[in-house]
């Protein structure tokens, strides 16, 4: 038997629904909102009132037209009525930002904290946190959760990291290292959490293959609007497919894995600065041109071997991403046409719309996901 919808339950979905098409379009009047939601004027009156008054929705001046006459008033979401944090915990320093509904960066700050798997630095991590927290002038009920990006796998509950060979944390889990937060807290693999920032820039985004090119090599597989994790949890870790069985050595314990040949970190010199490097590759410096043009020939076959397997979008994200340009691209086209049996259009390698900060906002963007999903508001 079919159950009704009770009362209660059309209320909040009109509820909902004028929420969220007031966010969508981020400045509406009434009327709008009666129009486009075909709802009654009262109804949408009780209901912005009540929005109103709960602090989800604010007057935001007048709307412009081209009629003479009164103008009608705007309304906005509160944009910090909720508030996520996302932490990116690196070797020798953590980065937090903290992202309002929009997923925009309220406040970014970057610490020097070296990772040790003990609880003196977790008492520490926590307390630079909450001295994070604090700068935001913030109530604690606006933190939906904080998102700890780690160079590791995570178990599927997102409290688990499963495989942390960089930082020497398999094992760690969530409840040790956020023991004196009081807020929900989560793990999220770095290279899923850049990916999760691209799809939130790219709503059209489906199915792409993300690539992080940063200090260590990431992937993430975009499929359907999702990431895939895998039936065991270690989907496109790319970085251990073994490229030269005779290379360099990888973290790993391998020899000559993709993490060897296209990380950042095989790239630059020990001290060496992103920044000048390239600079020194577009001034066609003959010795710098000679590093960037065999990494991005050792990229080129990667991903032809990659797209062999997934014929998909290519999106090159990361830290590296900042640093691309159509050159770039229009050479790895070039390798990559060379190594293919295809004909192969230039259409499917991209550059990430969102290289700065993606990994940090990513992790924090599943708590903005959560709430906007929720149809009680």
């Amino acid at each position: 038997m079919k159950k009704s919808i009770t009362p209660n339950q059309i209320k909040q979905n009109n509820r909902s629904l004028i929420y969220h098409y007031i966010y969508n379009n981020r400045k509406v009047s009434q009327q709008d909102i009666s129009y486009n939601l075909r709802l009654s004027r009262p109804t949408v009156t009780t209901n912005l009132t009540a929005l109103e008054e709960n602090g989800l929705i604010r007057k935001d001046g007048q709307m412009d037209t081209e009629f003479v006459g009164r103008k009608a008033s705007a309304y906005s979401i509160v944009a910090d009525y909720r508030i996520s944090i996302g932490v990116e915990i690196l070797k020798k320093e953590i980065k937090m930002i903290a992202v309002n509904l929009y997923g925009e960066k309220i406040s970014h700050m970057v610490s020097a904290i070296t990772f040790a798997y003990d609880e003196s630095y977790f008492k520490t991590l926590c307390d630079t946190i909450l001295e994070f927290k604090n700068t935001l002038k913030i109530e604690d009920q606006q933190i939906l959760g904080i998102g700890f990006a780690v160079q590791g796998l995570v178990s599927p509950d997102k409290q688990t990291i499963v495989y942390g060979k960089i930082l020497s944390c398999t094992g760690l889990t969530i409840t040790e290292i956020s023991q004196y937060l009081p807020f929900p807290c989560c793990f999220i693999h770095d290279a899923d959490s850049a990916a999760i920032s691209e799809l939130w820039v790219s709503p059209e985004l489906t199915d792409a293959f993300y690539l992080s090119l940063s200090k260590h090599l990431g992937a993430a597989i975009i499929s359907q609007g999702q990431i895939l994790s895998g039936k065991h949890g270690h989907s496109s870790t790319i970085e251990h497919i073994r490229m030269q069985p005779n290379g360099a050595p990888c973290y790993c314990g391998q020899r000559g894995c993709m993490e060897t040949l296209l990380s950042m970190t095989s790239l630059l010199t020990e001290n060496e600065d992103a920044e000048e490097f390239f600079q020194k590759v577009r001034q066609k410096e003959p010795a710098f041109m000679e590093r960037w043009n065999t990494f991005l020939i050792n990229l080129a076959s990667s991903i032809n071997m990659l797209h062999l397997v997934y014929d998909t979008d290519f999106i090159l994200g990361g830290y590296l991403a900042q640093y691309l340009c159509r050159q770039d691209l229009d050479f790895l086209h070039e390798r990559i046409q060379e190594m293919t049996p295809f004909s192969e259009s230039h259409d499917f390698l991209l550059i990430s719309k969102m290289p700065k900060h993606n990994i940090s906002i990513g992790a924090a963007l599943p708590y903005i996901q959560a709430f906007l999903n929720d149809s009680i508001l």
